[in-house]
């Protein structure tokens, strides 16, 4: 029967840096407490990380400065642990596409369910909510990409879902002016129409605020792919939610954008 450490050197032997405890246990024969010493005691050396209760990361060398390798690489088959579907998002997906601006210091993921986030070593994953039903509408092959690593390929939401999920999440992605250099760096390379098809599946308020968004930084055909939506508005709605007036009333004087009901409560700034 292998040790611990001869286990871990044949998952690494084969590419594979990621194990379950049941895996290991199922590897090694060894019972439950023999098995949590023998992985605590890994762990204390700094060869292992746990970031997830059951779920392990062998550490390389070049690892252990950061505590763990880029989530990235083992993102798949933690969720296929949790049996959970999910996208990388938000910021990491902005980056991915190509915002250089996004310099994603959290790695963000999407799913259906409530998941607690975690920190492992310098690493900082979020999970955010999405309800299952609006979750099962978008994260459809066709909407996503893909990111290719060692364990395989990480799902990313596809560019148009980035910049909708973006305006969805403002708040976890920098902000509006976060959300505006997004629109910025990736709004002219979105097709219009899929665009449109999965902002059909989004709140009003967050559309609109994308639509002004691209239509204030030069990119007209997305802008005008998603200018029906505003026509279906009933209110206006303010561009930040977040920024409360500090006074009452003062709102009202903003300035208002008709052609997408919002009331542009937050100066934006964008670097072209």
């Amino acid at each position: 029967m292998a040790t611990i450490g001869q286990y871990l050197d044949e998952h690494l032997a084969r590419g594979r840096a990621y194990f379950t405890r049941e895996e290991a246990q199922a590897a090694l024969g060894l019972a439950s407490h023999p098995l949590s010493v023998a992985l605590l005691r890994q762990v204390k050396k700094g060869r292992l990380a746990n970031p997830r209760r059951g779920f392990y990361l062998i550490l390389r060398p070049e690892d252990r400065t950061l505590g763990a390798p880029d989530p990235v690489r083992w993102i798949a088959p933690l969720m296929q642990s949790l049996k959970l579907d999910y996208r990388v998002a938000l910021l990491r997906a902005a980056a991915f596409h190509g915002s250089s601006h996004q310099a994603a210091m959290v790695f963000q993921v999407i799913v259906p369910r409530q998941v607690r986030g975690f920190e492992v070593g310098r690493q900082r994953v979020d999970f955010i909510y999405q309800s299952p039903s609006a979750f099962r509408q978008v994260n459809r092959p066709d909407w996503l990409s893909s990111i290719k690593s060692e364990a395989g390929f990480a799902k990313v939401a596809g560019l148009e879902l980035t910049l909708l999920d973006c305006a969805r999440y403002f708040h976890k992605a920098a902000g509006i002016n976060g959300l505006a250099q997004i629109a910025q760096d990736l709004g002219g390379q979105a097709s219009a129409d899929v665009l449109a098809s999965i902002a059909a599946h989004y709140e009003n308020s967050s559309v609109r605020r994308l639509g002004y968004l691209l239509e204030r930084v030069g990119h007209l055909q997305q802008a005008e792919a998603l200018r029906p939506f505003a026509r279906k508005a009933k209110t206006m709605a303010l561009l930040d939610p977040s920024v409360k007036p500090l006074v009452e009333g003062l709102s009202d004087l903003h300035e208002k954008v008709s052609d997408w009901l919002l009331v542009i409560n937050e100066q934006v700034e964008v670097d072209f």
